[in-house]
């Protein structure tokens, strides 16, 4: 298997150093409500993890949440609540959509709050190397040390007289160099805070991933995950701080970035206020349709949200259910062979997990499959391996719940055949009639030369 790197900048063979793969994946900041550009990066990651187990491999995977952080500090003096009463609210609505998605669990999903011991021991031992120091104006933070570090730039490219171009000549109080960036942050009055030697503060962003990952996965991991908009600063900063504490090189040896989900020409964001939330999403789509739409990219291009996509996505996850529940009497004698189709799913996933060409794979196997109905061959096996291949890929390929009126996809098919039938027997007034009856029960229909489509609405 082969995965790109953007510390390489290319693509190398995969194979984990140890007996199981050690995936470490940048979790949300626990301020608000999930958008659906989390939710790509969750399900890119979620399919790398479900496909790793697909050819034998042990997956421990991490995913962490930062629950103290200003953006949370702000959302709870706006809501009159507590930090961390607005860290629970989040996390746990952030595991309702994910379940709903169809994303698994991670093995762990550590916190900020939770790991302050591992991240202070980490801090005092960067000190001690001459990698941080405390505040110059004694103020309690502490500080990395960029220069100390004569790889820093790596992942990014950016080189420290880049950082520099732009940055006002004055040094902000209590750093030794512009680019320096904490690695403990004093507290305000009302703020969180935890003690530690340098007093009441609380963790960078950037610590608390290293810490996290050194704690449940180790000096050096396998893979390292997370949106392009993590590589600068949070992932250059992530690794040379990691690497100056260890001593050990790489500290990920394949570092993986999704591209990113833009609405309107923006990166879709809170702090540009341009949101779809995965809640809002999945009013009106199922988990398959939106997986599936993700999937149809491959996971390094940016995407633009498109309900009109997501929809067109809704109607070939049907088609794939058809399929999937197909019956054939058998009578040919045959089978249809499901090989072809699986090898070609391997070589594309095996190829930098190019899930658009192993979705092509699973639709060309399910145009097998209808092909073989027809013929009165068996499908189980065929059907069996679609089912497999789809599951990859964290489709469930299950039927959605009914629409308000109690009609089913079997019950839309039904009707849409009867009209299908009047229309044939020129019996226009019963046509027009089913027509109608789904309009009423949120179907629109839509005629063409390929026949009827249909989506709810």
């Amino acid at each position: 298997m082969k995965l790109y790197s953007t510390l390489t900048r290319g693509k190398r063979d995969f194979e984990p150093a140890g007996d199981a793969v050690t995936m470490y994946v940048c979790g949300i900041t626990a301020s608000n409500s999930s958008h659906v550009g989390h939710a790509l990066s969750s399900i890119v990651f979620d399919v790398l993890h479900r496909y790793l187990e697909f050819r034998g491999y042990e997956v421990r995977r991490v995913q962490n949440f930062t629950d103290v952080d200003d953006k949370i500090i702000t959302r709870a003096n706006d809501e009159g609540l507590s930090s961390e009463e607005v860290a629970e609210k989040y996390i746990e609505e952030f595991f309702k959509d994910m379940d709903d998605l169809n994303v698994q669990r991670a093995t762990v999903h550590p916190r900020a709050t939770q790991e302050i011991p591992g991240i202070l021991k980490m801090i005092q031992g960067l000190i001690e190397k001459g990698n941080a120091y405390p505040a110059t104006d004694e103020s309690g933070s502490v500080y990395f040390r960029v220069d100390s570090d004569d790889a820093y730039g790596k992942l990014s490219g950016r080189t420290v007289e880049e950082l520099l171009e732009g940055v006002r000549n004055e040094i902000e109080p209590g750093k030794e160099a512009p680019p320096d960036f904490a690695l403990w942050k004093a507290s305000r009055p009302g703020e969180p805070a935890w003690d530690s030697p340098w007093g009441q503060g609380r963790p960078g962003w950037h610590i608390e991933c290293s810490a996290m990952a050194l704690e449940y996965l180790g000096e050096t991991i396998d893979i390292h995950g997370g949106g392009l908009d993590l590589v600068f600063p949070h992932h250059e900063n992530e690794l040379t701080q990691s690497e100056s504490y260890t001593g050990n090189k790489p500290f990920a040896r394949f570092w993986m970035h999704n591209g990113l989900l833009r609405l309107d020409g923006a990166k879709m964001s809170k702090s540009l206020g341009n949101l779809v939330t995965v809640r809002d999403a999945l009013e009106g789509n199922s988990a398959d349709a939106i997986r599936m739409y993700i999937l149809t990219s491959h996971y390094r291009s940016p995407l633009l949200y498109d309900e009109d996509n997501i929809h067109t996505q809704e109607r070939a996850a049907r088609r794939l259910r058809q399929a999937a529940t197909a019956e054939s009497d058998g009578s040919s004698g045959e089978s249809v062979n499901p090989a072809p189709f699986r090898e070609r799913y391997v070589e594309a996933m095996e190829d930098d997990l190019n899930t658009p060409q192993a979705l092509a794979a699973i639709f060309d196997l399910a145009h097998e499959i209808n092909r073989g109905r027809d013929a009165g061959h068996d499908l189980t096996d065929a059907q069996a391996e679609m089912r497999s291949l789809a599951g990859v890929l964290g489709l469930t390929l299950a039927e959605p719940e009914a629409s308000e009126d109690g009609l089913s996809d079997a019950d839309v098919e039904a009707r849409l055949a009867s009209r299908t039938e009047a229309r044939t027997n020129r019996d226009f007034a019963a046509a027009d009639a089913i027509r109608d009856e789904l309009i009423e029960a949120g179907i629109a229909i839509e005629d063409g030369a390929g026949g009827t489509i249909w989506s709810r609405v």
